[in-house]
């Protein structure tokens, strides 16, 4: 048989999928490395999904999504945004991920280099290797809060630069960029002539502080804002996000979606539409539950002494594990085996947090705070 593609069998594996596994063959492990919501979808999102089905709307649609759900999606972040968002400048993709795949497929071309945060999200590295493209990791400096500094971008900067991916709120860190590192990126940027893809699924976590989005300041067509319904609405499986971009870059989009889903599907579509326009006290009650963990998290560590960084967004929590003697896999393996507590991998979202984990406040507040009384147990037991 002729070899297969090369590409694909290069790709590194997700350290957080590798957890995951392992976990599922543990039946009562705590599992605090998944960023998925402990919340069911509410109930008048699902009624509007039965109601879509029952009036027949199971059909084809438009390659970029309806036009009541963009214009409604337009609707909302111009609000939220305080710039005029236009339904043509909306893609509805099937889920945030696919929303930068296809928004990283219309920007680069083989050879190109991506400038994406370390750490982060370890998708953001699968995806740009997968279409030949080069992942130029910038460090987020822990001692900065995890927000980059200028010195830490502009000296990765070459000819071949195409584009730099941002998150904030982050994943895995829970850093909300200041208005002042928003403003540097979006000034290097235009200095040198680079798109931004700014991943933004976690606005509404924002705990303190304000949520600067780089789509604000985008005044020429740079600037590609990627969303969706996963975490804010609890619609993981329904898998429904969106890139809102210029017109141009839009249009390529359109053209990418047809050979890979066609269209998100119909009736999710028609679910997102109603999360948006319906009652937002899930997105507030669910937005206080989570501070809640974060603060019952945060206080369990200061009890123990065991250090850790204090996350302003996102519900996620980095952890020092520098103190134990051993890199991130090991130790997360070790601590599954004999603690039964699952936590993802500080490598796996990059170098510089080798000797990290992350957690997941996507748990619910007992198991939560049972899983971090046993992660200090077993980090006092192996401090060396």
């Amino acid at each position: 048989m002729k070899e297969l593609s090369k590409i694909m069998r290069n790709l590194p594996q997700s350290g957080i999928r590798k957890l995951q596994d392992a976990a599922r063959e543990v039946p009562d492990a705590i599992r605090l490395e998944t960023g998925e919501p402990n919340f069911k979808t509410p109930d008048y999102i699902c009624e509007a999904a039965t109601q879509a089905m029952k009036d027949g709307f199971t059909k084809y649609t438009a390659v970029p999504g309806i036009k009541t759900l963009r214009d409604v999606l337009a609707e909302d972040f111009t609000k939220r945004l305080g710039i005029e968002i236009t339904a043509n400048q909306i893609v509805v993709t099937g889920g945030a991920t696919m929303a930068l795949e296809i928004t990283l497929g219309c920007l680069g071309n083989p050879g190109d280099e991506i400038l994406i945060p370390d750490p982060s999200w370890p998708v953001y590295e699968m995806q740009v290797l997968s279409h030949g493209l080069t992942p130029v990791p910038y460090v987020m400096p822990a001692d900065n809060g995890f927000e980059p500094k200028r010195e830490n971008i502009e000296p990765l900067i070459t000819d071949k630069t195409k584009a730099i991916m941002v998150n904030t709120p982050s994943n895995p860190t829970g850093a909300v960029f200041s208005q002042e590192t928003v403003q540097m990126i979006m000034d290097l940027a235009k200095k040198y002539d680079l798109y931004v893809l700014s991943d933004e699924v976690y606005d509404y976590l924002t705990f303190e502080g304000k949520h600067y989005s780089l789509k604000t300041l985008d005044d020429d067509g740079r600037v590609i804002l990627i969303s969706g319904a996963s975490k804010k609405y609890a619609m993981t499986g329904w898998r429904v996000g969106y890139a809102i971009a210029s017109e141009e870059i839009v249009s390529l989009m359109n053209q990418l979606m047809v050979p890979t889903i066609g269209n998100a599907t119909a009736i999710a579509q028609k679910a997102v539409e109603a999360a948006v326009t319906g009652p937002q006290d899930f997105v507030e009650a669910s937005f206080q539950d989570y501070k809640k963990r974060r603060d019952a998290a945060a206080a369990i560590f200061q009890e123990e002494h065991v250090g850790f960084y204090y996350p302003h967004g996102a519900f996620y929590m980095m952890v020092n594990i520098a103190c134990c003697g051993m890199d991130s896999e090991e130790f997360a393996l070790k601590l599954l085996a004999e603690e039964h507590v699952a936590v993802a991998p500080g490598g796996t979202f990059g170098q510089s947090a080798k000797q990290m984990i992350r957690i997941s406040c996507g748990t619910e507040m007992e198991e939560l705070c049972e899983g971090i009384r046993r992660m200090c147990r077993f980090i006092k037991k192996y401090t060396k």
